[in-house]
């Protein structure tokens, strides 16, 4: 499903040039579960915002779905990531002028689902998740656990073919934690694939595979 081979990015650094990642090779397979681990600044965030396509200044081979990311343009990757990706935030990037219901309708405007399709979908969503009572609700008057609860939600909505999770539970108290990371292990087992950064020894556990990041190298 996805192949990087030999993927780089640097940061200029001086009149020298400080690499983030450095020659990752990784092949995964359609219905994996990894978890990409390692300390602050091993580089784990950029990999996924590169896997992404949030991230296009790097260099090497990138395949993803058998489409070659690195050749594509700008227009042609975000049409690939929105078909197909659902991404969690650390930092949530919800809508701020939309409302929770409005936010998780936006994956499913991407995919051309049509409108009472899609209200029956959100519907579905919010019940999932518990949040039908802040449906109406803007980001900014909820806490933090319920917006991370919401862009969880809003990532796997559309049921895309593979979810990016970056530290999806940092946020929210351990049941609820728990629970996401249940809710991703379902998915998994429905053959979603799934790639998630976390510090969390528990919720790498619950993947069948774990990739260690160290100053950008991948380690054993």
């Amino acid at each position: 499903m996805i192949s990087l081979q030999n993927i780089e990015k640097p940061y200029p650094a001086g009149p020298a040039r400080y690499y983030v990642l450095r020659r990752i090779t990784i092949d995964i397979k359609e219905g994996d579960f990894i978890t990409i681990m390692g300390p602050s600044g091993a580089g784990k965030s950029t990999l996924l915002s590169i896997i992404g396509m949030l991230d296009g200044t790097w260099s090497g081979e990138y395949y993803l779905l058998e489409q070659p990311v690195h050749k594509l343009n700008l227009k042609q990757r975000a049409e690939l990531n929105k078909k197909n990706i659902g991404f969690v935030f650390q930092q949530y990037h919800l809508l701020d002028d939309l409302t929770v219901a409005e936010n998780l309708d936006i994956p499913l405007s991407y995919r051309n689902v049509k409108g009472s399709q899609r209200q029956a979908m959100v519907a579905d969503t919010l019940d999932r998740f518990h949040i039908v009572g802040k449906k109406d609700l803007y980001p900014s008057q909820l806490s933090g656990g319920q917006q991370q609860l919401v862009a969880v939600a809003r990532a796997v909505i559309a049921n895309p073919k593979l979810i990016l999770a970056d530290e999806p539970t940092g946020n929210l108290h351990s049941s609820q934690g728990k629970e996401i990371m249940e809710l991703f292990k379902k998915l998994n087992n429905e053959g979603t694939t799934i790639i998630q950064v976390t510090h969390n020894e528990n919720w790498a556990a619950y993947g069948n595979r774990i990739i260690n990041l160290v100053d950008g190298w991948i380690t054993p």
